[in-house]
């Protein structure tokens, strides 16, 4: 099983204060690496109302310098807002500066205002970040190359290779991968992707990725009175509902997304992807998850209170984590 701790730095006016956000999420970065977490995983919006984390590459520099061994991994780096030669530099350094912990996955974004700030059209997001996946090969093979017309030389390159993960569920997306990229990050999002990915790798002569990863929720709480605890996260959860729907309905193109603004108390509790469990029920689902697995832990999910979050996360390490499957991690990609 892996266990990732997530990281997107929300922090609604409701909630925690930013900066004690940041320097929260440091600390727990910390325990994770101390405990045996296996990801750190680091998302990216921009212009959003709560802050969501803009600079993932920073924030996961940040955490490699509090950190030892733990995985670090965009999920997802929007590649519409990169020059990807920069690109290419920053991520090598990130590389160099986490003993070669980090892993790229790249985003293709939906959202109208974030291509527009960074001089780019939505209609071009698919050939773009297929475009920035091989500008990034070339870029880290050590030689001379041109872009748009630019010569260019990256150094110091990283000295572990990088992976590069395509993130996102359409059909075109996960035969992409399969060509361009070491793999496919569809974490939440049901096995159709991956299948139509796997059958790609086959079609182009890559080894078999395996079975897609069982998955927990995408957001679990332990708690040792979930009621209770019920009451002061639901407008936690709403807000981060609210707002993806929101982002949903910027786009100007059809996407797919789980979110909807006809949202309930009722129906996020009965939905199943936002649980806060006992202890003893969280060990039940980790065993029913077993190996080649993913299990999520959102400490400060919008804003909550860190003395919540270290509450949580201790329940965790007690009662919890003991019982975690120690033997297949998911592989997310067809090359090593």
């Amino acid at each position: 099983m892996e266990v990732v701790l997530v990281y997107d730095m929300r922090a609604p006016d409701f909630g925690t204060p930013r900066s004690q956000l940041f320097s929260t999420a440091l600390d727990m970065a910390g325990w994770a690496d101390d405990l045996g977490i296996d990801v750190i995983g680091f998302g990216e919006h921009h212009q959003s109302d709560d802050g969501y984390n803009p600079s993932p590459l920073v924030m996961a520099a940040a955490v490699a310098g509090r950190t030892k061994r733990i995985t670090l991994r965009s999920a997802v780096l929007l590649a519409s807002c990169y020059d990807p030669v920069r690109l290419a530099e920053d991520v090598a350094v990130l590389q160099i500066v986490s003993g070669g912990r980090f892993e790229l996955g790249l985003g293709f974004g939906y959202r109208p205002k974030e291509f527009a700030m960074y001089g780019r059209r939505a209609e071009d997001r698919f050939d773009h970040t297929c475009e920035v996946a091989k500008v990034l090969r070339r870029a880290w093979s050590g030689e001379p190359f041109e872009y748009e017309g630019r010569p260019a030389l990256i150094s110091p390159l990283p000295e572990k290779r990088v992976p590069v993960m395509l993130g996102g569920i359409a059909p075109k997306v996960a035969r992409a991968a399969a060509h361009v990229a070491d793999g496919l990050l569809v974490p939440l999002f049901g096995p159709d992707p991956w299948e139509t990915y796997r059958e790609e790798c086959r079609k182009a002569g890559n080894p078999d990725p395996g079975n897609y990863p069982e998955q927990g929720p995408g957001f679990l709480w332990i708690s040792e009175d979930p009621d209770r605890d019920w009451e002061w996260l639901l407008p936690h959860i709403k807000h981060v509902m609210h707002s993806y729907a929101q982002f949903t309905a910027e786009a100007e193109q059809a996407t797919v997304s789980p979110y909807s603004t006809n949202i309930s108390d009722e129906t996020i509790r009965e939905s199943g992807e936002y649980q806060v469990l006992t202890p003893d029920e969280a060990v039940e689902l980790v065993k029913g998850l077993g190996d080649n697995s993913s299990l999520y832990l959102s400490p400060f999910f919008a804003g909550i209170a860190p003395e919540e979050g270290w509450k949580m996360l201790r329940l965790y390490e007690q009662y919890v984590h003991p019982h975690v499957p120690q033997g297949i991690k998911p592989n997310w990609r067809h090359t090593e």
